[in-house]
């Protein structure tokens, strides 16, 4: 248990910088801004595939 905590103490997250940070937002500029397709593209595949697994019982 002794250097499981010397191991935590020494692994200390260093403060971020301003670059760090602005490559964070250019990264997450896409995934915002394709979201919403994604998740119409999600509710409608598991609607179609509502739709269909209801036509399999008959």
């Amino acid at each position: 248990m002794g250097r499981w905590r010397e191991k935590r103490k020494k692994h200390k997250q260093e403060p971020s910088s301003f670059w760090d940070l602005l490559a964070d937002i250019l990264l997450w500029i896409p995934e915002l801004l394709l979201l919403p397709f994604r998740l119409i593209i999600w509710i409608g595949r598991g609607f179609f595939r509502l739709i269909g697994n209801l036509f399999d019982f008959y």
